[in-house]
């Protein structure tokens, strides 16, 4: 069944909105932060991971956000390039803002940790006169990112764009992607969190997400409560993610669909749910059926908690189906899907 209708005859099947920043992964891992001395550089950031994801998936990916005016900036633009990716509404900052630097710890296959240097973030400073409405129009879906709600002008310019998307059908898609450096308190967050996921077609976020969005009105709600307050919105497709118990994506005729992970042997705990957006949009501008988006968007999760980086570690669509089957050949179907 198609729960949403893409537009046809677009130039670009996708745009994400927001943060690009840099991480830097330790390769001599499973050690306390301090004890590392050896990083790998990758291009980051939740919606930049879910550009590349979809870019590598065979998907005409745009971008709008900001990187500051350096070679910081200049690395950034570049692997978007290679990947791809246009980047003509990806704006240099003016005011010697800096790139978000992300210095990851990976202490176990269980435990991850985060340094976060976003002082005069440049992604922040996105403002509505970057948004053009020309370019929101050549799109078959807008893809908002939580974190780029957390401040001015960033927040005023993203709001700007889900409106422009939806004065032209294009389909709306907020990944909560909550990051607790960037908020200033919970009513905050779930006041812009609430305004967003009002106007979007599809809702993306973990369990823990959506009890911060529901925090002012609706505190309390279990998963099917959760699906059905935004249904009632504007939602179509909800999304809830509940990491290793796996995820549900609730459909607007009342249908509740589950996956649980593949099994894999952790690197890391971050990335997955990148590459589980990036998979799961993919397949459902293809027209697959919902199951089938989430089996796709859990095994691309599993990927990429198994592999040291992010952006560089997006699989294609043939490397993503071979995963399926040779999982599936190890564990067998219902390692996967579940009633």
């Amino acid at each position: 069944m198609k729960y949403i209708t893409f537009p046809s005859g677009r130039e670009l099947d996708a745009i994400p909105i927001g943060r690009i920043t840099i991480d830097f992964n330790p390769v001599d891992y499973f050690k306390p932060w301090p004890q590392c001395e050896t990083f790998k550089k990758y291009v980051g950031g939740s919606p930049a991971n879910i550009a590349v994801g979809m870019a590598r998936l065979g998907k005409k990916v745009g971008f709008i956000g900001r990187i500051s005016d350096d070679q910081m900036g200049d690395f950034c633009e570049s692997f978007f390039q290679q990947e791809g990716i246009d980047t003509s509404h990806i704006v240099r900052c003016t005011e010697g803002e800096s790139m978000g630097l992300a210095f990851t710890e990976i202490l176990s296959e269980q435990e991850s940790g985060l340094i976060m240097y976003r002082n005069q973030a440049a992604d922040l400073m996105l403002c509505p006169d970057d948004v053009e409405e020309e370019y929101i129009k050549k799109s078959r879906m807008l893809i908002v990112s939580g974190t780029a709600l957390s401040a001015g002008p960033s927040r005023e310019a993203v709001f700007k764009a889900i409106e422009l998307a939806r004065k032209h059908q294009v389909v709306v898609i907020f990944d909560v992607d909550y990051r607790a450096y960037t908020w200033k308190n919970k009513d905050e967050i779930s006041l812009y969190y609430t305004m967003a996921a009002r106007q979007a077609d599809i809702i993306m976020g973990s369990r823990e997400e959506y009890e911060l969005m529901d925090h002012l009105l609706c505190d309390g709600l279990d998963d099917a409560g959760t699906a059905d307050k935004w249904m009632r919105e504007n939602a179509r497709i909800v999304v809830i993610k509940h990491g290793k118990e796996g995820s549900t994506a609730y459909t607007a005729d009342g249908g509740a669909y589950s996956i649980r992970p593949f099994p894999v042997k952790a690197l890391k705990g971050f990335g997955g749910g990148d590459g589980y957006g990036s998979a799961f949009l993919s397949c459902l501008l293809d027209g697959y059926e919902i199951i089938d988006c989430l089996e796709h968007g859990s095994a691309s999760a599993s990927m990429l908690v198994a592999s040291h980086g992010c952006s560089p570690d997006m699989p294609s669509m043939e490397e993503l189906e071979a995963f399926i089957r040779k999982e599936k050949d190890t564990y067998g179907e219902m390692i996967a899907r579940c009633s």
